[in-house]
């Protein structure tokens, strides 16, 4: 019904919008008693097989929300409802911004894809934390974390100091995000020698704390070979917990849509299928590379059940979707995992 009836309405508004327009509903709907209840009901997929226990936590399934689709921490009750075995929120920044320009989100239907140029627009880490401790429903959060478009890439590290103090009590994993393409000079911090700075920072911070949490590295799909062995050998250096791989690419190599729409969109990153297999590449060279216990989120491309098993086959631990929840709808993530919990397929061991 939703490919057929919902995404034909949805589809003829701006994406944006019709982004604001769905979290509106949720969140009117969500404070009718019960409606949460029954959005479970309807979405929600639970078998023993699928619980995955990864860097300390216990996650009840391997399908999670990826950053930028709640950023500011606004549904997690209602989002936990369509069977999500976490969510991560972000990227958060120390102070509001408003993020880039509008238009900033666009579809292309013809390569079932998105672009976006956001910016990291959010309300500031302090109203997403406020958010998170009146939340009822007990689903794993991630909480992505960056640096303000203001702040000089040699101030980075007390943005990322603030957010990390700030969200400690409230999320059960963070992630460095130094890979976004919408905040300029932002990944120029993936090089070799400020992200082992980054990197050692965030992890000596966070082991200061009683109960450490774990930190990520979420990285780009459009890193070469080099630059992918620079990462793997400053994720063991700084005994950074896991790695998300990827983010959105720059990359506009083999659209279907017509290159004069490429062009009047312009920049920002690219989502979706076309992202599917780069990030399927980056997974298997991590895990080959890593070694078979490095834990390893898989996110990019992932469009339909196939998608979500090649990820898992690839080495991700566990995976994340976006553009995919949008394309294919709220019975998406019951899909996918009905089909892990069958018996007949087996993942990675």
């Amino acid at each position: 019904m939703y490919k057929y009836f919902v995404r034909p309405l949805l589809f003829l508004l701006d994406a944006e919008r019709v982004h604001h327009l769905v979290f509106s509903t949720l969140q009117l709907k969500g404070s009718i008693p019960g409606f949460n209840r029954l959005l479970a009901a309807l979405f929600s997929y639970q078998h023993p097989s699928l619980e995955k226990n990864l860097f300390g936590i216990t996650f009840k399934n391997p399908v999670g929300l990826a950053a930028g689709f709640d950023k500011d921490a606004k549904l997690i009750d209602e989002l936990s409802s369509f069977g999500f075995g976490f969510i991560e929120i972000g990227t958060l920044t120390p102070r509001p911004q408003p993020g880039n320009d509008k238009p900033r989100l666009f579809r292309l239907p013809a390569d079932q894809a998105l672009i976006n140029r956001m910016g990291f627009n959010n309300g500031g880490v302090e109203t997403a934390v406020e958010r998170l401790k009146k939340r009822k429903s007990g689903v794993i959060v991630g909480g992505n974390i960056g640096k303000n478009k203001v702040t000089p890439n040699e101030n980075a590290l007390d943005d990322y100091a603030v957010c990390m103090d700030a969200l400690y009590p409230v999320v059960d994993y963070f992630v460095v995000n130094v890979s976004s393409p919408n905040t300029p000079g932002l990944r120029e911090l993936q090089e070799k020698e400020p992200l082992r700075k980054l990197l050692g920072f965030v992890k000596s911070r966070m082991a200061a704390n009683l109960k450490p949490k774990p930190v990520l590295l979420k990285i780009a799909p459009d890193l070469t070979v080099e630059q992918l062995d620079d990462v793997i050998e400053i994720l063991k250096e700084t005994k950074t917990d896991g790695v998300i791989a990827t983010n959105t690419t720059i990359s506009r190599e083999g659209l279907t849509t017509e290159q004069q729409t490429i062009e009047q969109i312009g920049a920002g990153g690219l989502s979706g299928k076309p992202l599917r297999n780069r990030s399927t590449e980056v997974i298997k060279y991590l895990r080959r590379e890593l070694g078979p216990d490095y834990p390893i989120i898989g996110v990019g491309g992932i469009m339909s059940v196939d998608d979500a098993l090649k990820k898992l086959n690839a080495g991700a631990d566990l995976i994340q979707i976006y553009t995919g929840f949008v394309y294919e709808g709220p019975g998406f993530v019951k899909r996918i995992l009905k089909k892990i919990a069958t018996p007949d397929w087996k993942s990675r061991k």
